[in-house]
């Protein structure tokens, strides 16, 4: 299993290097070049909405991505570490009419048109999106 991780400061600049890397890895990993569209537009969304609940929380802390290829899949993680709201919890400051929450739940739909395989997790100190994307072993050389 071979990993690549990458850490930028929470500013919207970076997301664009951060869809560059995340493509140009994915390219290695194996992932169908039909696909690779999908990967960055998914690395960009996940990226900017951690940037977004960064800023809006003032972390000061960089955002994480992690790329990691595995036999047969390859798999973005994108985590932040920003507190989260709770849906249902008014002290989580977790309103109907939020319009961050609005903006954070139509960034999650947008990722999941486009990755069939995402996981979001969140919690008090932060949260995680993880994305997989299956791939092909490289073409066997017979000399």
């Amino acid at each position: 299993m071979a990993t690549v991780e990458l850490r930028f400061s929470a500013l919207p600049e970076h997301v664009r290097t951060a869809r560059l890397v995340a493509a140009a890895v994915a390219r290695r990993a194996g992932v169908d070049e039909a696909v690779l569209d999908e990967v960055r537009l998914a690395v960009g969304e996940a990226c900017s909405r951690a940037v977004g609940l960064h800023q809006t929380s003032g972390v000061s802390a960089p955002v994480k991505v992690l790329l990691i290829e595995e036999e047969k899949q390859f798999s973005i993680e994108v985590g932040d570490e920003a507190p989260h709201a709770v849906p249902g919890d008014p002290a989580s400051g977790h309103g109907d009419g939020d319009v961050e929450v609005d903006e954070d739940e139509m960034g999650l739909a947008v990722i999941s048109g486009l990755v069939d395989d995402v996981e979001v997790t969140t919690g008090e100190n932060g949260g995680q999106i993880r994305m997989t994307w299956p791939t092909t072993p490289p073409p066997t050389i017979l000399v």
